[in-house]
């Protein structure tokens, strides 16, 4: 899987701006965040229009310690989310409620090695390291990035914020460089749950397609 695919003109990029306030993923509502270009998510995963009462913006900032990804999501039917959180360790199968995703690859020369982020309407996380064969897909469950994930429910409105910080496995960009991302949210029951920035058309729901990610550029 090499990067023959990889044209900048092919998919949208995402402008994240620096910021050297030592913003958190505690500040949901800091002014800072309008500095951020809103990402939205309007469509299902098949490219289908999801309902507007679905819809979510995002927003990405990255700073000297970590990146940031605040969602903010339309919510105006009974929420999917465990009754008992955890949150001082990841929870696998996350994505059986509702959440919120982003996929980076920051790597361009080995794009089929990614990681997976999410975090749910009660705070609940989990972080993955994914790589993608021709015999399948391997996923690590061990994978430890040290992210974490504040949330809050205010009427029909939900905001969730992932902060990730730099490691050995996602190094800190310098402004100009570009990763491969795309953003996702799921929501209600069914197959129409599963929202995309870049809908993968595949039959069924699937968002590991890599052809249509777009980009994030770090300014």
């Amino acid at each position: 899987m090499g990067g023959g695919f990889f044209s900048m003109s092919s998919q949208p990029t995402i402008g994240a701006p620096y910021s050297d306030i030592g913003l958190t993923a505690k500040a949901s509502d800091h002014p800072e965040w309008q500095r951020a270009h809103p990402i939205q998510i309007t469509r299902k995963w098949c490219g289908a229009d999801a309902p507007a009462s679905r819809h979510a913006e995002v927003r990405i900032i990255w700073t000297n310690t970590s990146l940031l990804v605040r969602f903010i999501c339309r919510q105006e039917e009974p929420l999917v989310v465990n009754s008992n959180p955890l949150l001082n360790k990841k929870t696998i199968r996350l994505w059986d409620g509702d959440v919120c995703e982003i996929f980076i690859a920051p790597d361009l020369k080995t794009p089929e090695r990614y990681f997976e982020f999410e975090a749910s309407p009660t705070g609940e996380w989990v972080d993955l390291a994914i790589t993608l064969k021709p015999s399948g897909r391997q996923t690590d469950f061990e994978f430890q990035s040290g992210m974490s994930a504040a949330a809050s429910v205010e009427g029909s409105r939900i905001t969730v914020v992932m902060e990730i910080p730099w490691s050995s496995f996602l190094a800190k960009p310098q402004k100009g460089n570009v990763w491969r991302v795309n953003l996702f949210r799921c929501v209600g029951v069914g197959d129409d749950r599963y929202l995309a920035w870049q809908p993968t058309r595949t039959p069924e729901p699937n968002f590991h397609v890599l052809e249509v990610f777009g980009w994030l550029e770090f300014l």
